[in-house]
């Protein structure tokens, strides 16, 4: 018992003293895949909803080296004649780093991207309103969630044909997979219900209560044991157990417009970040006891958020600044931005994806997709109390307005709306109308010459942003108003 206790002593002793390893294996892989270091092979992805491109940047230089065009802008996505992709939103990649899956909501569809070359391999459509894309671990299924509909379509990775569909509750919101390859976790954008999957028959075989029915995101851990998902309209995070029985392990209180959640292993451990888009800001949580542990300002609205290769760094892409934000995860700060196309939404980093040559061919660049304008709204009589990034997307003659309204009533109607004056007085034009969420907050939209409006050089031309109360669909008492 003493030599055994000694031994014990003497292997603790030798532990503590010795140098902290590199944890291996990084989303979605797993606990014992190698880390990639960065490098200028590696390629980093964001899919951008209201220019209809995908941006590709080099992580090694964080610089963007072009945007792959899978559509146009409004007005001419409008044409009954038009071809083009519409709502470009979600993405995953193949385990061989070859392929890139590209969802576009408005166009039902799923575009293959070599990864090489940045060509488009083929587009295959599917049901109403798909939301993600992953792969399955083994790479012969590429499962969509069809957020529209209720069910996964399950495409062969091979010929990119659907080859069956699993029943799931509508809604579904995104699906991820244990690195095993076991078991795929499906959360719900409609029903307050995670489903799990076993990926060898395609059947239901586990379910979790979600505490609200708007998750858009979710993440399994690299050494298999947990899974993470968001709740987007009351602002939380839940964790689970990833295996039998699937109960639920915590649920985190992280915030409104809370977005996108991905899992990190670095030499201090592993954790969960989290995009919240109400504060503009990242929440990094530790995956052994959930303490938060760091706060991390970001910038307008972050959403989609992916580590890199080697988990060194965190790459979150800001809805509201066509940008990403790059984050050292050893200090938790913020080290460079990177320009991007309108809107990001998901975004990938695909170690190893170009293995020769400079990887730019099909590239276009920039351009009219990086035309933007900002603005703030505040709470009326109260100076530097922000409430909402406004965001418009240039389109031409006509703008995408995109609001992120926090600081509201839950659960009443509001309408964002045009006022004569600065400081909300006198006649109100309504814009759009909105519900808020459990958390009082929304995203709004609204298309319309608005950039012309709100930054007239001519006083008595110009009208300014406000949100105001609703009495049947009319704007009345005004609350948040646009900031100089």
């Amino acid at each position: 018992m003493k030599v055994r206790t000694s031994i014990a002593a003497a292997l603790l002793a030798g532990s503590m003293l010795a140098p902290v390893t590199s944890f291996a294996g990084q989303v979605p892989g797993g606990a014992s895949d190698p880390d990639i270091p960065i490098s200028g092979k590696d390629r980093l992805y964001a899919a951008e909803q209201f220019s209809n491109t995908v941006s590709v940047s080099d992580p090694s230089t964080n610089k963007l080296l072009g945007v792959i065009k899978l559509g146009d802008p409004q007005p001419g996505n409008l044409s009954p004649l038009y071809k083009g992709q519409v709502l470009v939103h979600g993405m995953g990649f193949s385990p061989d780093h070859k392929t890139l899956a590209v969802v576009s909501i408005g166009s039902n569809s799923v575009t293959f991207i070599d990864t090489a070359t940045n060509a488009v391999k083929h587009t295959t459509y599917v049901g109403r309103s798909p939301h993600e894309a992953f792969y399955t671990p083994d790479g012969k299924e590429l499962w969509v969630t069809v957020r529209g509909e209720d069910y996964i379509s399950v495409i062969d990775a091979g010929s990119f044909e659907e080859k069956t569909r699993i029943k799931v509750p509508s809604g579904p919101g995104m699906q991820i997979f244990s690195p095993d390859g076991k078991y795929g976790y499906i959360c719900s954008s409609f029903n307050p219900e995670t489903v799990v999957v076993s990926i060898a028959d395609h059947q239901i075989v586990g379910h979790v209560k979600q505490e609200s029915p708007f998750c858009p995101n979710i993440a399994a851990s690299p050494d298999g044991k947990q899974v993470w998902f968001t709740l987007k309209d009351i602002g939380k995070a839940q964790v689970f157990n990833a295996r039998p029985p699937f109960d639920l392990i915590k649920t985190v209180d992280t915030g409104p417009i809370t977005n996108h959640v991905n899992l990190v292993n670095n030499n201090a451990g592993t954790f969960a970040y989290i995009t919240v888009g109400g504060l503009n800001e990242i929440q990094v949580y530790r995956t052994d006891n959930f303490e938060k542990v760091a706060t991390i300002p970001v910038g307008n609205l972050p959403h989609g958020i992916w580590p890199s290769g080697d988990g060194t760094r965190v790459y979150v892409g800001l809805e509201n600044a066509d940008a990403f934000a790059v984050i050292d995860t050893l200090t938790n700060k913020l080290i460079a931005n990177i320009p991007v196309g309108q809107a990001p939404q998901a975004v990938a980093y695909v170690p190893n994806a170009v293995p020769e040559g400079d990887g730019t061919q099909n590239l276009m660049p920039l351009g009219k997709a990086g035309e933007t304008a900002h603005l703030k709204l505040e709470m009326k009589g109260s100076k530097n109390q922000q409430t909402a990034t406004v965001t418009l997307f240039d389109q031409g003659l006509t703008q995408v307005l995109q609001a992120a309204v926090t600081g509201l009533e839950p659960k009443k109607p509001y309408v964002l709306a045009l006022s004569e004056h600065p400081d909300g007085s006198g006649e109100l034009q309504g814009l759009s109308n909105f519900m808020t969420n459990p958390a009082g907050s929304a995203i709004v939209n609204a298309v319309g010459p608005i950039r012309q409006i709100v930054q007239a050089k001519h006083k008595d031309e110009r009208r300014y942003l406000v949100v105001a109360s609703s009495v049947d669909g009319k704007p009345t008492k005004v609350l948040q108003v646009q900031a100089d």
